[in-house]
Order: structure tokens, then sequence, then C-alpha cells
């Protein structure tokens, strides 16, 4: 399965529209993001996702932390506290950047590998 994020939200399969680089390119390269919008980039992301998790969170050891660092340092926001201590994250439309397992101070809460072969997230340029 493809996920491709539109403006804020996940489809499925949906085509994504190109974004227009507003500023001039760089010598050497052959055009710039320039002014668009984390919603227009993020247009560009397909996420092929594996049945598989390549992140595992144990919600019971999540209960003892006190900093929830992981819900504030994921910039895909894939981590949300419940109210009984734990933490739900989908791995769904993981960027991969490891940030998550770099910020944990608690052993064993995150468990964090590759994804599956030709599974993950696809950066792709217009």
């Amino acid at each position: 399965m493809i996920l491709r994020r539109r403006r804020g939200a996940a489809t499925i399969d949906a085509p994504a529209a190109p974004a227009a680089a507003t500023a001039p390119a760089r010598p050497g390269t052959p055009e710039r993001w320039g002014e668009v919008s984390f919603e227009d980039r993020m247009a560009t992301v397909d996420f092929r996702v594996s049945e598989r998790p390549h992140i595992v969170v144990d919600s019971d050891v999540c209960r003892s932390c006190t900093t929830r660092d992981c819900v504030t340092a994921c910039p895909a926001n894939l981590f949300a506290p419940t109210a009984d201590g734990g933490i739900l994250f989908n791995y769904e439309q993981c960027f991969e950047c490891g940030t998550c397992y770099q910020i944990c101070n608690r052993e064993g809460a995150i468990t964090w590998t590759y994804p599956d072969g030709g599974h993950g997230v696809i950066f792709r340029h217009g």
C-alpha cells in the first residue's frame, strides 16, 4: 500500500501536484524549493507501508517516562500520549529519521529497525 500525504491528511495513491520553485536555482543545481508550504512539500512524499512495523513502542515502558520527548520531537507528529500514561504510535507515515529512538531516555521503550525491502518513506521532488 502507498500512502501519500496531501495538504495535512493522508490519502491512498493520490497524485501529487508538482511544487513550483519560486526562487532562482543556485549555480550547479536544477532548482530550489523556495517558499513552498510544508503541506506542498509533504505532497511529494510517498509511504510504502509494510505489514511489519519498523518501529515498535512498548507502552508499558513509556508509562514510567516523565518527559514524553518523543511526542514533541517527532517531525511527523506520530506519537500521542494516552489517558493511562502510555503512548500510541502510528508507523505508517514515519519519515524514518530515528529522532524518537535517539531522544528516548527509557531503555526498551522504542525498538527501531529498517523497513522491509521495498517499503518505507520515499521522498520525491516535483
